[in-house]
């Protein structure tokens, strides 16, 4: 199967609009079967063995079956990064026409974190608020700033640890949705989250796929909020189709972070605050990368599949 996912494989760059996770542009491989393309994407910065799942979920969503959707469109929430200007915020509150809920990035400076909000609730006052901290502060550091934010929906992983989330939870009533905790597990089937979240986030590639993100869901038995990892429009519409695939989906996903990329390979436009279900066909020829960089993302796939991507993949039953 390597070798046929090597011949398959196109990789392309996507610059983005703003600084997002100190991320200024993607670089993606993309992989096409007899089912669509798949997306392996993990960051640069991430290890063969972390990259496993992602090579997983590209090659599932390029060979294995779709599952019958139980709806035809997504509601998604906005995403703000680590940005202060008025005049900035409003233009990516602009990228997501009828959405009902930001997400916003917080957890490096509490002083910069709450005058973001502020101005948020300023601009558009009818939003509802989620925060997202990438696990950025210590116990006392998130009570500190969740008493002061105000009202919000929930926050995704104020602290690192399921032992913190816990300790969190014990002093707070908002609810807490847990993310790294789960996607980056060595066994996400492991982890205990009694009495340390309220929401579980599912994000497709990280997770290994569709069908395995499901699983995980079932076995937490939690509400659940389908989002993303600043992928291109392939790896975007996978996200859409797991969310399509919950019986219960009672959170506005976080599925529209294709907005924050300059280009992408193909559209899916938020109508309404929502996004429509459907496997997109990339257009890759304005964005290849040189040689190079191709071969090094075949070289990282190869890496990927002998740190563990092998054995999954067969285990699969999937064909070519």
């Amino acid at each position: 199967m390597l070798d046929l996912i090597l011949e398959n494989v196109q990789v392309i760059k996507l610059a983005t609009k703003t600084n997002f996770r100190s991320v200024t542009s993607r670089e993606v491989a993309l992989i096409e079967g007899h089912q669509g393309w798949g997306e392996f994407s993990p960051f640069l910065e991430y290890g063969a063995s972390e990259c496993v799942p992602w090579l997983v979920s590209a090659v599932e969503a390029a060979v294995a079956p779709n599952e019958v959707p139980l709806r035809k469109s997504i509601p998604i929430n906005g995403t703000l990064p680590a940005i202060n200007g008025a005049l900035e915020i409003i233009e990516i509150l602009n990228f997501y026409p009828g959405a009902k809920v930001i997400k916003i990035k917080v957890g490096n400076n509490l002083e910069e974190d709450l005058k973001r909000l502020a101005l948020v609730r300023e601009i558009a006052p009818d939003l509802a608020i989620r925060l997202d901290a990438n696990g950025l502060f210590s116990v006392d550091a998130a009570e500190t700033f969740i008493n002061k934010a105000g009202a919000i929906q929930y926050i995704e992983q104020p602290c690192a640890t399921i032992e913190e989330l816990r300790e969190l939870r014990r002093r707070v009533s908002v609810r807490i949705a847990g993310d790294e905790i789960i996607r980056k597990a060595k066994d996400p089937f492991d982890v205990d989250l009694t009495d340390a979240v309220d929401i579980l986030m599912l994000k497709v590639a990280p997770l290994g796929g569709i069908a395995i993100a499901k699983k995980i869901a079932a076995h937490h038995g939690l509400p659940v909020v389908v989002s993303s990892a600043l992928e291109s429009a392939v790896g975007i519409s996978h996200g859409l189709k797991l969310a399509a695939s919950i019986v219960e989906l009672n959170f506005a996903c976080g599925l529209a972070t294709g907005k924050l990329l300059s280009e992408d390979v193909a559209a899916l436009p938020v109508i309404n605050g929502e996004i429509a279900v459907a496997s997109v066909i990339p257009d890759t020829k304005n964005f290849s990368v040189s040689p190079e960089r191709l071969k090094w993302w075949k070289d990282r796939i190869r890496q990927t599949w002998q740190a563990g991507a092998r054995e999954r993949l067969e285990e699969s039953g999937w064909s070519w």
